[in-house]
């Protein structure tokens, strides 16, 4: 069975969980018209890229607050103008990461119209959109420990899944820019923040130029291992200065330009 068929039970498979709540090899095999090793298969790349749970003779659901992780029901002009911006910056055929956060999320959009895209996230929400597309891009997740606060897998396996990859570009947002340290957060849990952007070529934040300046106490990612910031045009030219002299490209995307072409 080619690759397009395959990806189509999938999705046929994670909408029969939906609607039921949970399904079985048999049932699925009779459905499918397949065998039950290769629903056995099916199951478990779903699980694998945190889409479902497996049981004995089965799936169910994941927990209903895992899945929707709180996403934005819609992106603000300047994450839009951020993340067209952004996905300038992917080529055809990259493998790059998403970290979770409704920033980096936007991008979603943009990723339609690249073509052979490799894809690791965190996040539940993303992984889920990422699966929408139609050019299909392969996907991967990092799994480990459910972190509600930041809504996103976090720890050490998470950390393990990572260094086993290479990747093209991190795409990272940031709750706030310290003009002399780097990206800050209020959330603690950072380590995996940091393995993303040791296995990634590329580091690139995106963030609203209202979060440059803002210091908070916890240092993510430092200027030396950040290649390029995307922000709005509303960042001052001395900020946008300041940001350039610790060898990071700054890229002040237009939120005008990108409104009245909607």
């Amino acid at each position: 069975m080619n690759k397009r068929n395959t990806q189509q039970r999938r999705r046929a498979i994670l909408d029969l969980l939906d609607a039921q709540g949970e399904v079985s090899v048999d049932e699925l095999a009779q459905r499918f018209d397949t065998s039950e090793v290769t629903i056995r298969k099916d199951l478990t790349a779903l699980e694998d890229n945190g889409l479902l749970l497996r049981r004995y003779g089965g799936a169910v659901q994941l927990p209903h607050e895992l899945i929707h992780d709180h996403a934005p029901e819609r992106i603000s002009e300047r994450k839009q103008a951020l993340a067209k911006a952004a996905a300038g910056l992917i080529k055809d055929h990259y493998r790059i990461i998403l970290d979770s956060g409704s920033t980096t999320a936007a991008l979603l959009p943009e990723l339609s119209a690249k073509q052979g895209l490799v894809v690791m996230t965190n996040s539940l929400y993303i992984a889920n959109s990422l699966r929408e597309l139609e050019n299909e891009p392969k996907l991967l997740m990092t799994g480990g420990s459910w972190d509600a606060q930041s809504e996103s897998f976090q720890g050490q396996l998470a950390e393990q899944v990572l260094r086993a990859y290479d990747f093209d570009q991190l795409f990272i947002g940031a709750d706030g820019i310290d003009l002399q340290r780097g990206t800050t957060t209020f959330n603690e849990l950072t380590s995996l923040s940091r393995v993303m952007a040791e296995v990634a070529r590329e580091v690139v934040v995106m963030v609203e130029s209202e979060k440059i300046g803002r210091k908070i106490h916890n240092l993510e990612l430092p200027w030396t291992m950040i290649k390029i910031l995307v922000t709005d045009d509303q960042l001052p030219d001395t900020a946008k200065q300041q940001i350039e002299q610790h060898g990071v490209k700054v890229i002040c995307a237009s939120v005008h330009e990108q409104t009245t072409t909607e």
